[in-house]
């Protein structure tokens, strides 16, 4: 006589629920996967255009700072947006310019350039008031593709310098 409590095995019901069950979590797993790693580039993407502004913005300001008022000029380079290029004289004597190169922001001292970023959208340099031309905002936007054909964007909040140097 064969005892049917000391048989070993799985029933059909039992093995069809652990193959539902694994399914479920798999099909749940793949997606907080997605997620998470949506997120983490998320949020690599903000921390990399936050600190590229920041030592931009850093830059212009530190330098437009040593310049003499009566040399600074806002203009435009060939086939780019208004307002775009920014160049003064620097109390030392050196020419300087920061301006947009396509989806670049470009400082030239002298002859020598290098590239602040390449994820340059908008960058514009004006003056908030007319009767005083010591005082300049600066404002950029920076760009860069995530995922899927998304973006993430970061305006860096205008900022006014002043112009230290008459």
């Amino acid at each position: 006589m064969v005892n049917i409590q000391s048989r070993r095995g799985y029933s059909l019901t039992e093995m069809l629920m652990a193959v539902a069950i694994v399914g479920i979590l798999a099909s749940v797993g793949s997606r907080m996967l997605v997620q998470a790693n949506r997120f983490f580039i998320l949020s690599n993407t903000r921390t990399d255009l936050q600190r590229e502004a920041r030592a931009a913005m850093y830059i212009i300001n530190r330098s437009l700072r040593q310049a003499s008022v009566g040399s600074v000029i806002v203009d435009r380079a060939a086939s780019q947006p208004f307002y775009s290029r920014l160049t003064f004289t620097k109390t030392q004597g050196s020419r300087m310019t920061f301006a947009q190169n396509g989806t670049s922001l470009v400082q030239t001292v002298g002859t020598k350039s290098r590239t602040l970023t390449k994820n340059l959208k908008y960058l514009a340099f004006s003056f908030p008031r007319s009767d005083d031309l010591s005082i300049i905002s600066v404002s950029m936007t920076l760009e860069k593709s995530i995922y899927q054909g998304r973006v993430k964007a970061l305006h860096m909040a205008s900022e006014k310098v002043r112009v230290m140097n008459d």
